[in-house]
């Protein structure tokens, strides 16, 4: 069983909304992205998914999206995008899944996943701005979300702890203090795209792996994160 990841599918097969329009890449992007993934993941393996799946508005618009999702093989976990409108409490997105049979599919949100020795944590993050009162309010929501995920995976027991954030996290954020003081191993994230991949930081920093998987960015491919 190996941990893969991959973000921002933009999925809009529930909504009129191509994603040609945004350069050449994401030319029938949807077909690439079935292909590598059906080349790539197994049926043990499991996906992370950190937010901006699907266009929809509504849970309901969406199942179009997550019957795509289901058709592809593994154990998906998603978190919460910026543009994941759709979005309702856990209570309802799990009652909803329940209900489409969508078994292989699950949200993480005030929660902690572990698969072996991984503890899975995920909050949306947000960007560390700090100026305005609701901007800050969004940010230390974000903030107490991942310290409650954090202490979720250290009690867990797991011997490794990785991060999904969708925002980038910057250097001298919260998300970072708190991810370098609970010692988190991978931080995967996505929200990037295009000339904006050149914001990205990549690689380790301060003992964490900073990974970029927004979908674009990894051509469509979901990235190995752990086998």
């Amino acid at each position: 069983m190996a941990i893969y990841a991959i973000s921002d599918l933009h999925l809009g097969l529930s909504c009129d909304k191509p994603m040609d329009i945004f350069g050449a890449r994401w030319e029938n992007y949807l077909e690439t992205l079935q292909e590598n993934w059906c080349k790539t993941i197994g049926p043990e393996d499991v996906v992370l998914l950190p937010g901006d799946l699907s266009w929809a508005t509504y849970i309901d618009d969406a199942e179009a999206d997550f019957q795509f999702l289901h058709s592809l093989p593994g154990k998906k976990l998603i978190s919460k995008g910026n543009h994941d409108y759709w979005w309702e409490t856990l209570n309802k997105l799990n009652n909803w899944l329940s209900a489409h049979g969508f078994e292989d599919i699950e949200f993480l949100h005030n929660t902690v996943r572990v698969i072996g020795n991984v503890a899975v944590c995920a909050a949306k993050g947000y960007p560390d701005t700090g100026q305005s009162d609701e901007d800050k309010k969004l940010y230390n929501r974000e903030v107490s979300r991942l310290q409650l995920s954090l202490d979720m995976a250290k009690k867990s027991g797991a011997e490794t702890i990785f991060v999904m954030l969708h925002y980038p996290p910057s250097s001298q954020s919260d998300f970072v203090r708190l991810m370098e003081e609970y010692k988190v191993s991978r931080c995967l994230y996505g929200h990037l795209h295009g000339r904006h991949h050149a914001m990205a930081t990549i690689g380790e920093h301060n003992g964490i792996l900073y990974h970029l998987v927004s979908a674009d960015y990894l051509h469509f491919k979901p990235l190995l994160i752990s086998d």
